[in-house]
C-alpha cells in the first residue's frame, strides 16, 4: 500500500503534493484494498465499486463508420493488445464491433465491452429495449458496462431527473439479473450524479467523461472519487488537437515517444481510465505502447496547466441534441 501511494505522489505536480495527501491517499489506499494494482502494462485493471475489473486502457470507437472500417479497427487494437473495447448505440457500429470480437478468435469473456443508452430511449421501458438490442446487434450474452450516455438530453428538460431515474432502475434491473456486469454514466457533472443517486439503490460504478491534458476536471472527478466511481476519460488528446501542441511536442521529444503516448500516460498517471481511438494500424499500436516510462512530475505539472490547443468541452446541460 505504501508503495502505490508512494507511486502516485511521486507522479503528481509538487504544487499539489499537499492537496493529494489530504483528499487522495484514503481513496488509494481504498482502491488498493479492493483489488487495484498499479498500472504497469495493458493487462493492468482498476477495480469497480462491485469488485469487477475492468482494464486500464479501452479502445475507443466514436466516429468509426460501421462496417468493414469499425471491424478492421476493433480486430487491430485486439492483436495490439487491447481488451476493452468502448462503443454506443448512436454510434452505429455495435454490430460491427461484435463481428469484430467474433472474427478475432479471441474469447469473448476475455474482452471487456462496454456501451451507452442514447437521448432518446430514456425510461423504464425503453432503457430495457435499447438494451436488449444492443446486446443483440453486438452478440454477447452479457454486456460488461453499460452507461448513460447524456444526462440532460434537449428534448427532456427540465425533466431530465425524472427520465434519468426511470432508466437507472431499469438498469439495476438489467445489472441484478446478471444481464450487464456493471452500470454508471457518461457526462454527468456533479449535479446529475447527486440527483441520480437520490433514488438509485446502486450507485454509478464509472462516469465517462472528457479529459486530457489541460483539462483534468478535478472538481468533477474528486465528486466521482468521493462516490467511488472510476473516471473514464473520453477524448484523450483532445480530439486530437493536442497532438500538434508544441509544449506536448517537446516533452515528447524528451521521452522519445509521440505526443499521443505523453497525452495517454499522463491519463494514466492521474489515476484515469483513457479511451483512445484511431483506424490506423501505426497509432492504434503506438496508443497501447504506453507502459515502458514514467513522467516526470514537472512534465505532469506541465501537461496538467496547458492552456494551448485546449479544445472546450461541451456542457451536457446546453448539448443541443
Amino acid at each position: 500500500m505504501i508503495l502505490l501511494v508512494a507511486f502516485i505522489a511521486k507522479q503528481l505536480p509538487s504544487c499539489i503534493h499537499s492537496v493529494f495527501v489530504e483528499k487522495y491517499i484514503t481513496y488509494y489506499k481504498q482502491r488498493l484494498m479492493r483489488g487495484d494494482s498499479i498500472i504497469m502494462d495493458v493487462d493492468s485493471t482498476y477495480t469497480l465499486s462491485n469488485g469487477v475489473k475492468i482494464p486500464c486502457i479501452g479502445f475507443g470507437t466514436w466516429q468509426i463508420a460501421s462496417g468493414q472500417a469499425t471491424v478492421d479497427a476493433v480486430k487491430e487494437a485486439l492483436r495490439a493488445g487491447y481488451r476493452h473495447i468502448d462503443t454506443a448505440s448512436i454510434y452505429g457500429n455495435e454490430e460491427s464491433v461484435g463481428r469484430a470480437i467474433r472474427q478475432s478468435c479471441i474469447n469473448p469473456q476475455e474482452i471487456f465491452v462496454t456501451t451507452k443508452l442514447w437521448n432518446s430511449d430514456h425510461g423504464y421501458e425503453e432503457t430495457l429495449k435499447a438494451f436488449e438490442l444492443s446486446r443483440r446487434k453486438l452478440g454477447l450474452d452479457i454486456i460488461d458496462l453499460y452507461l448513460i450516455h447524456w444526462p440532460n438530453p434537449k428534448a427532456l428538460r427540465p425533466d431530465y431527473a425524472k427520465h434519468n431515474a426511470q432508466s437507472w432502475r431499469a438498469m439495476e434491473e438489467l445489472y441484478e439479473s446478471g444481464q450487464v456486469r456493471a452500470i454508471g454514466v457518461s457526462n454527468f457533472l456533479s449535479h446529475h450524479l447527486d440527483a441520480l443517486c437520490k433514488t438509485a439503490r446502486i450507485e454509478p460504478m464509472v462516469n465517462q467523461i472528457p479529459i486530457h491534458p489541460g483539462c483534468a476536471q478535478e472538481t468533477l472527478v474528486t465528486h466521482c472519487q468521493k462516490r467511488d466511481i472510476l473516471a473514464e476519460a473520453y477524448s484523450p488528446l483532445g480530439t486530437g488537437k493536442l497532438i500538434t501542441n508544441n509544449k506536448i511536442q517537446a516533452i515528447a521529444q524528451k521521452y522519445h515517444k509521440g505526443s499521443a503516448q505523453i497525452c495517454l500516460r499522463w491519463s494514466l498517471q492521474m489515476g484515469f481510465l483513457p479511451l483512445p481511438k484511431s483506424i490506423t494500424p501505426k497509432y492504434i499500436q503506438e496508443n497501447v505502447n504506453i507502459f515502458d516510462f514514467e513522467l516526470d512530475t514537472d512534465d505532469i505539472d506541465a501537461l496538467s496547466a496547458l492552456k494551448e490547443d485546449v479544445p472546450a468541452v461541451m456542457d451536457p446541460d446546453r448539448v443541443p441534441f
